[in-house]
C-alpha cells in the first residue's frame, strides 16, 4: 500500500512484452504481428508511467512488412511517451526477430544468443514433374503477363527468378537501412554484416549487432534498483490453442514454423 501514500515516491515499473514466436500476419495464433500486439504494446507503454519498456525477444523472423510494422509500433510509442526501451533476447533473434531488437534503444543478449540473419529469403517447392507423372495438366489463364509469377505447378522462368530477386532486393535495402539507423556508429564494417549472416552472443556485441551481455531482471535490477516492479504484457492463447492445438497434426503452416526455428539449430 506504499505506494499510495501521498508524497511517497512509487518503487520505478518496468514493462515487460514478451514476444516470443513466427512473425508472419495470419495462420496459428502464436504468431507475431502489428494486430496482435498493438493494445499489448499500447499498455506496456502507458500502464504505471514505466521507467522503461523491456521487450523478451525470441524469434526467428519472418513476415518483413510486419516485422516493419511493429517495430515503427514500438519506436512511436517510446518516442511519444519517452519511454527507453531494451531488448533481451534469449535463444534467438533473426531476420525479423532482429528487426524489433534493433526497434530498441539498447540490446542484451545471453551469451548462447543467436542474433543478425540480415537478409531476405524465399522457399517454396515445384510440383511440375510429379503432375506430369500423374498425367494432371495444369490451366491458368491470366490477364497481365506477369499476373502469375513463379507458379510451383510449372518449370521455374527465369524472368520470374529475377522479378523476385529484384523484389528481395528493395526488402533487403529496407532492412539495412533499419538497422543502420537504429544502431549507426556500433556496427562494425564487418563484410558479412549485411549477408544474412548470424553471430552468437560475444560476437554478436563485438560486431555491434547488441550491447551487452545480460539478462532481463539482474540488469533492470542494476538500472532501476532492487525494489523496482516488473508488470509482464504478452498475446494470450485461447483454450484450444493451449490445448486443442497440441492434438492437431502439422499443418503446412506449422511445418514452415519449425522450418525457420530449425534454421538456428532450434
Amino acid at each position: 500500500m506504499k505506494r499510495f501514500i501521498p508524497f511517497v515516491k512509487s518503487p520505478p515499473t518496468v514493462n515487460v512484452v514478451a514476444m516470443s514466436g513466427v512473425i508472419a500476419a495470419g495462420g496459428r495464433g502464436g504468431n507475431l504481428n502489428d494486430a496482435g500486439l498493438a493494445s499489448i504494446l499500447h499498455k506496456a507503454f502507458k500502464k504505471g508511467k514505466p521507467a522503461a519498456v523491456a521487450l523478451q525477444l525470441n524469434s526467428p523472423g519472418g513476415s518483413p512488412a510486419q516485422s516493419s510494422l511493429i517495430g515503427a509500433r514500438i519506436r512511436r510509442l517510446a518516442d511519444e511517451n519517452d519511454v527507453p526501451v531494451f531488448a533481451f533476447v534469449e535463444d534467438v533473434a533473426a531476420s525479423g526477430g532482429y528487426w524489433l531488437a534493433a526497434s530498441a534503444d539498447h540490446i542484451y543478449v545471453d551469451h548462447s544468443s543467436i542474433v543478425g540473419s540480415i537478409g531476405v529469403i524465399s522457399a517454396s517447392f515445384g510440383f511440375h514433374e510429379l503432375m506430369q507423372r500423374q498425367g494432371v495438366e495444369r490451366r491458368v489463364h491470366t490477364a497481365g503477363k506477369d499476373k502469375s509469377m513463379l507458379d510451383p505447378f510449372r518449370p521455374e522462368r527465369p524472368a520470374d527468378i529475377k522479378r523476385l530477386k529484384a523484389l528481395q532486393a528493395q526488402i533487403h535495402d529496407t532492412f539495412i537501412a533499419h538497422v543502420k539507423s537504429r544502431r549507426a556508429a556500433k556496427l562494425s564494417d564487418d563484410s558479412d554484416l549485411f549477408t544474412g549472416e548470424i553471430w552468437v552472443g560475444e560476437r554478436a556485441i563485438e560486431v555491434g549487432l547488441a550491447d551487452e551481455v545480460g539478462h532481463l531482471v539482474p540488469v533492470m535490477k542494476d538500472r532501476f534498483g532492487d525494489n523496482v516492479r516488473f508488470n509482464t504484457f504478452g498475446p494470450k492463447r485461447s483454450l484450444f490453442q493451449r490445448f486443442g492445438a497440441r492434438v492437431l497434426t502439422d499443418t503446412i503452416d506449422q511445418l514452415d514454423e519449425k522450418a525457420l526455428w530449425a534454421q538456428f539449430g532450434l
